[in-house]
Protein backbone atom coordinates (compact mmCIF):
# COMPACT_ATOMS: atom_id res chain seq x y z
CA UNK A 1 0.00 0.00 0.00
CA UNK A 2 1.43 3.19 -0.96
CA UNK A 3 1.05 6.28 1.74
CA UNK A 4 -0.21 9.38 1.03
CA UNK A 5 -0.55 11.87 3.57
CA UNK A 6 -2.41 14.70 3.98
CA UNK A 7 0.48 17.01 2.42
CA UNK A 8 0.18 15.28 -0.38
CA UNK A 9 -3.86 15.36 -0.42
CA UNK A 10 -5.95 15.14 -3.70
CA UNK A 11 -9.52 15.34 -3.72
CA UNK A 12 -10.88 11.91 -4.02
CA UNK A 13 -7.24 10.03 -3.16
CA UNK A 14 -8.24 9.05 0.64
CA UNK A 15 -12.12 8.25 -0.27
CA UNK A 16 -12.93 4.97 1.71
CA UNK A 17 -13.39 2.11 -0.96
CA UNK A 18 -10.31 3.19 -2.81
CA UNK A 19 -6.82 1.01 -2.37
CA UNK A 20 -5.76 3.53 -0.38
CA UNK A 21 -7.50 2.52 2.43
CA UNK A 22 -9.30 -0.99 1.89
CA UNK A 23 -7.57 -4.21 -0.01
CA UNK A 24 -9.27 -5.75 -2.43
CA UNK A 25 -10.76 -3.00 -4.47
CA UNK A 26 -7.98 -2.42 -7.02
CA UNK A 27 -9.68 -0.97 -10.31
CA UNK A 28 -10.21 -3.15 -13.69
CA UNK A 29 -7.12 -2.66 -16.26
CA UNK A 30 -8.90 -1.27 -19.43
CA UNK A 31 -6.04 -2.19 -21.72
CA UNK A 32 -6.01 -6.20 -20.24
CA UNK A 33 -7.53 -8.50 -22.72
CA UNK A 34 -10.89 -9.87 -22.19
CA UNK A 35 -11.35 -13.04 -21.11
CA UNK A 36 -12.86 -15.04 -23.59
CA UNK A 37 -15.37 -18.65 -22.44
CA UNK A 38 -15.91 -20.76 -24.60
CA UNK A 39 -19.58 -22.20 -25.08
CA UNK A 40 -20.02 -25.90 -23.43
CA UNK A 41 -22.55 -28.35 -24.60
CA UNK A 42 -24.11 -28.66 -20.92
CA UNK A 43 -24.78 -25.26 -18.80
CA UNK A 44 -22.33 -25.36 -15.53
CA UNK A 45 -23.99 -26.35 -13.03
CA UNK A 46 -25.52 -23.77 -10.13
CA UNK A 47 -23.70 -22.76 -7.04
CA UNK A 48 -24.33 -24.75 -4.14
CA UNK A 49 -24.45 -21.50 -1.70
CA UNK A 50 -24.53 -17.64 -2.38
CA UNK A 51 -21.58 -15.95 -1.40
CA UNK A 52 -21.86 -14.06 1.55
CA UNK A 53 -21.46 -10.19 0.60
CA UNK A 54 -19.78 -7.72 2.82
CA UNK A 55 -21.66 -7.41 5.91
CA UNK A 56 -19.30 -3.84 7.40
CA UNK A 57 -21.84 -1.19 8.25
CA UNK A 58 -21.62 2.35 7.31
CA UNK A 59 -21.47 3.65 10.70
CA UNK A 60 -21.95 1.39 13.92
CA UNK A 61 -23.40 3.05 17.37
CA UNK A 62 -22.93 0.41 20.10
CA UNK A 63 -24.38 0.68 23.59
CA UNK A 64 -23.68 -1.05 26.35
CA UNK A 65 -21.77 -0.06 30.08
CA UNK A 66 -18.15 -1.78 29.36
CA UNK A 67 -16.63 1.56 27.11
CA UNK A 68 -13.90 -0.86 26.04
CA UNK A 69 -16.40 -3.29 24.99
CA UNK A 70 -18.58 -1.36 23.17
CA UNK A 71 -15.23 0.56 21.38
CA UNK A 72 -14.77 -3.14 20.02
CA UNK A 73 -17.98 -3.78 19.20
CA UNK A 74 -18.88 -0.49 17.19
CA UNK A 75 -15.13 -1.11 15.12
CA UNK A 76 -15.58 -4.78 14.35
CA UNK A 77 -19.09 -3.42 12.93
CA UNK A 78 -17.57 -1.35 10.09
CA UNK A 79 -15.42 -3.84 9.25
CA UNK A 80 -12.65 -4.15 11.97
CA UNK A 81 -9.45 -1.80 13.08
CA UNK A 82 -7.30 -3.44 10.11
CA UNK A 83 -9.34 -1.77 7.73
CA UNK A 84 -7.71 0.97 8.82
CA UNK A 85 -4.43 0.41 10.44
CA UNK A 86 -1.77 -1.46 8.03
CA UNK A 87 1.55 -3.33 9.54
CA UNK A 88 4.30 -0.34 10.29
CA UNK A 89 1.94 2.29 10.30
CA UNK A 90 2.32 5.81 12.25
CA UNK A 91 -1.31 5.97 13.78
CA UNK A 92 -2.44 9.78 16.16
CA UNK A 93 -5.07 9.48 17.71
CA UNK A 94 -6.57 12.82 18.42
CA UNK A 95 -9.00 12.61 21.65
CA UNK A 96 -10.69 15.74 23.30
CA UNK A 97 -8.70 17.01 26.21
CA UNK A 98 -9.07 20.47 26.17
CA UNK A 99 -9.02 21.49 29.71
CA UNK A 100 -6.78 20.95 32.91
CA UNK A 101 -9.92 20.96 35.06
CA UNK A 102 -12.01 17.79 35.42
CA UNK A 103 -11.70 14.65 35.55
CA UNK A 104 -13.27 12.16 32.81
CA UNK A 105 -16.86 11.91 34.95
CA UNK A 106 -17.78 15.32 34.01
CA UNK A 107 -17.86 14.49 29.89
CA UNK A 108 -15.48 17.91 29.06
CA UNK A 109 -12.70 14.96 27.81
CA UNK A 110 -12.87 12.17 25.98
CA UNK A 111 -13.21 8.75 28.10
CA UNK A 112 -9.63 7.08 28.66
CA UNK A 113 -10.97 3.82 28.80
CA UNK A 114 -12.39 4.53 25.07
CA UNK A 115 -8.97 6.05 24.10
CA UNK A 116 -6.87 2.90 25.57
CA UNK A 117 -9.15 0.96 23.69
CA UNK A 118 -8.15 2.21 20.38
CA UNK A 119 -4.29 2.23 21.05
CA UNK A 120 -4.33 -1.69 21.81
CA UNK A 121 -6.52 -2.47 18.83
CA UNK A 122 -4.02 -0.27 16.45
CA UNK A 123 -0.98 -1.72 17.99
CA UNK A 124 -2.49 -5.28 17.75
CA UNK A 125 -2.96 -4.72 13.99
CA UNK A 126 0.45 -3.93 13.40
CA UNK A 127 1.06 -0.01 14.06
CA UNK A 128 4.39 0.98 15.23
CA UNK A 129 3.35 3.78 16.89
CA UNK A 130 0.34 5.38 18.32
CA UNK A 131 0.60 8.90 19.69
CA UNK A 132 -1.79 10.46 21.32
CA UNK A 133 -2.20 14.04 22.04
CA UNK A 134 -4.36 17.34 22.29
CA UNK A 135 -3.54 20.88 22.86
CA UNK A 136 -5.60 21.90 25.99
CA UNK A 137 -7.03 25.92 26.17
CA UNK A 138 -6.77 25.71 30.14
CA UNK A 139 -4.05 24.25 31.97
CA UNK A 140 -0.48 22.92 30.70
CA UNK A 141 -1.25 19.73 28.32
CA UNK A 142 0.93 17.71 31.20
CA UNK A 143 -1.69 18.43 33.70
CA UNK A 144 -4.67 17.68 31.40
CA UNK A 145 -3.08 14.38 30.17
CA UNK A 146 -3.26 13.41 33.60
CA UNK A 147 -6.73 15.11 35.25
CA UNK A 148 -8.37 13.52 32.19
CA UNK A 149 -7.43 10.27 32.76
CA UNK A 150 -6.13 10.04 29.37
CA UNK A 151 -2.39 9.59 30.04
CA UNK A 152 -2.22 6.92 32.63
CA UNK A 153 -4.33 4.75 30.19
CA UNK A 154 -2.52 5.40 27.34
CA UNK A 155 0.70 4.66 28.42
CA UNK A 156 -0.82 1.57 30.21
CA UNK A 157 -2.06 0.24 26.64
CA UNK A 158 1.62 1.18 25.18
CA UNK A 159 0.76 4.42 23.19
CA UNK A 160 2.23 7.75 23.79
CA UNK A 161 1.49 10.71 25.04
CA UNK A 162 2.97 13.98 22.59
CA UNK A 163 2.76 17.51 24.26
CA UNK A 164 2.06 19.26 20.90
CA UNK A 165 5.41 21.66 20.59
CA UNK A 166 6.05 23.98 18.28
CA UNK A 167 5.83 22.02 15.13
CA UNK A 168 3.42 23.72 13.32
CA UNK A 169 3.52 24.86 9.68
CA UNK A 170 0.92 26.96 7.73
CA UNK A 171 -0.62 24.96 4.45
CA UNK A 172 -2.72 25.76 1.56
CA UNK A 173 -5.91 24.47 2.21
CA UNK A 174 -7.27 23.30 -1.50
CA UNK A 175 -10.84 22.68 -0.60
CA UNK A 176 -11.45 25.22 1.45
CA UNK A 177 -14.59 27.68 1.24
CA UNK A 178 -13.87 30.30 3.79
CA UNK A 179 -9.83 29.51 4.79
CA UNK A 180 -7.46 28.90 2.02
CA UNK A 181 -4.60 28.53 4.60
CA UNK A 182 -3.69 27.70 8.41
CA UNK A 183 -1.02 26.87 10.77
CA UNK A 184 -1.23 23.22 11.22
CA UNK A 185 0.36 20.51 13.54
CA UNK A 186 2.68 18.82 11.11
CA UNK A 187 2.90 15.46 12.32
CA UNK A 188 -1.22 15.40 12.10
CA UNK A 189 -0.55 15.82 8.52
CA UNK A 190 2.19 13.21 8.01
CA UNK A 191 1.06 10.39 9.84
CA UNK A 192 -0.28 7.41 8.23
CA UNK A 193 -3.43 7.12 10.01
CA UNK A 194 -5.54 10.08 11.72
CA UNK A 195 -8.09 8.42 14.29
CA UNK A 196 -10.17 10.80 15.67
CA UNK A 197 -12.11 10.40 19.01
CA UNK A 198 -13.99 13.53 20.44
CA UNK A 199 -16.70 13.73 22.99
CA UNK A 200 -19.96 14.43 22.49
CA UNK A 201 -20.81 17.65 24.26
CA UNK A 202 -22.87 20.61 23.91
CA UNK A 203 -20.37 24.03 22.87
CA UNK A 204 -21.92 27.67 23.68
CA UNK A 205 -20.87 29.02 19.78
CA UNK A 206 -20.81 25.97 17.77
CA UNK A 207 -23.65 23.92 19.50
CA UNK A 208 -22.21 20.65 19.60
CA UNK A 209 -18.58 19.38 20.03
CA UNK A 210 -18.26 16.50 17.74
CA UNK A 211 -15.67 15.07 14.99
CA UNK A 212 -15.11 18.12 13.02
CA UNK A 213 -14.85 20.43 16.17
CA UNK A 214 -12.38 17.96 17.69
CA UNK A 215 -9.86 19.08 14.87
CA UNK A 216 -9.73 22.76 16.36
CA UNK A 217 -6.95 21.35 18.41
CA UNK A 218 -4.47 20.98 15.83
CA UNK A 219 -4.40 24.19 14.72
CA UNK A 220 -2.55 27.43 15.96
CA UNK A 221 -4.71 31.08 15.88
CA UNK A 222 -7.57 29.40 17.49
CA UNK A 223 -9.77 32.54 18.50
CA UNK A 224 -10.00 33.80 14.74
CA UNK A 225 -11.66 30.49 13.73
CA UNK A 226 -14.55 32.21 15.73
CA UNK A 227 -15.06 34.97 12.66
CA UNK A 228 -17.10 32.46 10.22
CA UNK A 229 -16.87 29.17 12.75
CA UNK A 230 -19.11 27.18 11.63
CA UNK A 231 -17.49 26.91 7.68
CA UNK A 232 -14.33 27.35 9.06
CA UNK A 233 -14.41 23.88 11.35
CA UNK A 234 -15.76 22.47 7.99
CA UNK A 235 -12.41 23.59 6.40
CA UNK A 236 -10.44 22.60 8.68
CA UNK A 237 -11.96 18.59 8.13
CA UNK A 238 -11.21 19.39 4.29
CA UNK A 239 -7.66 19.54 4.81
CA UNK A 240 -7.16 16.89 8.06
CA UNK A 241 -9.96 14.14 6.59
CA UNK A 242 -9.08 11.92 9.11
CA UNK A 243 -9.59 8.38 8.16
CA UNK A 244 -11.47 7.20 11.18
CA UNK A 245 -14.21 9.10 13.64
CA UNK A 246 -14.79 7.39 16.83
CA UNK A 247 -17.55 9.41 19.02
CA UNK A 248 -17.15 8.48 22.25
CA UNK A 249 -20.54 9.27 24.35
CA UNK A 250 -20.40 7.11 27.23
CA UNK A 251 -20.94 10.72 29.36
CA UNK A 252 -22.51 13.45 27.44
CA UNK A 253 -21.99 16.87 28.31
CA UNK A 254 -25.64 18.57 27.84
CA UNK A 255 -24.98 22.10 28.80
CA UNK A 256 -22.16 24.99 29.80
CA UNK A 257 -20.01 23.35 27.40
CA UNK A 258 -17.34 23.28 26.30
CA UNK A 259 -15.60 22.58 29.93
CA UNK A 260 -18.64 21.94 32.11
CA UNK A 261 -18.14 21.46 35.42
CA UNK A 262 -21.51 20.62 36.88
CA UNK A 263 -22.31 16.35 37.20
CA UNK A 264 -26.28 17.90 37.09
CA UNK A 265 -25.23 18.50 32.98
CA UNK A 266 -23.64 14.71 32.44
CA UNK A 267 -25.63 12.28 30.67
CA UNK A 268 -24.72 8.93 30.93
CA UNK A 269 -25.50 7.25 27.43
CA UNK A 270 -23.35 4.69 27.13
CA UNK A 271 -22.55 4.78 23.30
CA UNK A 272 -19.90 4.65 20.88
CA UNK A 273 -20.45 5.87 17.35
CA UNK A 274 -17.59 4.76 14.40
CA UNK A 275 -17.35 5.48 11.09
CA UNK A 276 -14.79 6.54 8.22
CA UNK A 277 -17.45 9.20 7.25
CA UNK A 278 -16.69 12.35 10.15
CA UNK A 279 -19.69 13.72 8.86
CA UNK A 280 -21.98 10.98 9.16
CA UNK A 281 -20.77 10.19 12.68
CA UNK A 282 -21.37 13.89 13.49
CA UNK A 283 -24.83 13.45 12.46
CA UNK A 284 -25.83 10.73 14.50
CA UNK A 285 -24.11 12.27 17.33
CA UNK A 286 -26.28 15.38 17.03
CA UNK A 287 -29.34 13.26 17.37
CA UNK A 288 -28.02 11.62 20.75
CA UNK A 289 -29.14 15.58 21.62
CA UNK A 290 -32.32 15.72 19.94
CA UNK A 291 -31.19 17.71 17.30
CA UNK A 292 -31.14 17.36 13.42
CA UNK A 293 -28.01 17.28 11.94
CA UNK A 294 -28.69 20.72 9.33
CA UNK A 295 -29.04 22.38 13.04
CA UNK A 296 -25.22 22.11 13.59
CA UNK A 297 -23.67 24.52 11.18
CA UNK A 298 -20.52 22.46 10.37
CA UNK A 299 -22.02 19.26 9.37
CA UNK A 300 -24.33 20.76 7.10
CA UNK A 301 -21.10 22.63 5.67
CA UNK A 302 -19.50 19.68 5.45
CA UNK A 303 -21.93 17.80 4.25
CA UNK A 304 -22.50 20.59 1.22
CA UNK A 305 -18.72 20.45 0.65
CA UNK A 306 -18.92 16.35 -0.10
CA UNK A 307 -17.10 15.81 3.08
CA UNK A 308 -19.68 13.35 4.31
CA UNK A 309 -23.09 12.60 4.44
CA UNK A 310 -25.67 13.97 6.96
CA UNK A 311 -28.49 12.03 5.30
CA UNK A 312 -28.49 9.02 7.48
CA UNK A 313 -31.49 7.26 5.94
CA UNK A 314 -29.26 6.96 2.67
CA UNK A 315 -26.74 4.84 4.70
CA UNK A 316 -26.47 1.04 6.57
CA UNK A 317 -26.26 1.35 10.30
CA UNK A 318 -25.47 -1.03 12.93
CA UNK A 319 -27.32 -0.38 15.64
CA UNK A 320 -26.47 -2.96 18.62
CA UNK A 321 -26.34 -3.17 22.01
CA UNK A 322 -24.14 -5.05 24.24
Amino acid sequence: MSRITRREFVKGALVIGTSSILPGCQPTDPTASPTVVAPTATPAPEPTATPVPDQSAYLAAVRGADPAAITERALAAIGGIERFVKSGFDVIIKPNICNANHGPEYASTTNPTVVATLVMLALGAGAKRVRVMDAPFSGSPQSAYAISGIADAVEAAGGEMEVMRPRYSEVEMPDGVDLKKWTFYEPVLDADLVINVPIAKHHSLAGLTLGAKNLMGVIQNRPAMHRNLSQRIADLASLVRPQLTVVDAVRMLMANGPTGGNLDDVKLANTVIASHDIVAADAYAATLFEKRPDQIGYIAAGDAMGLGTLDLSSIQIAELSL
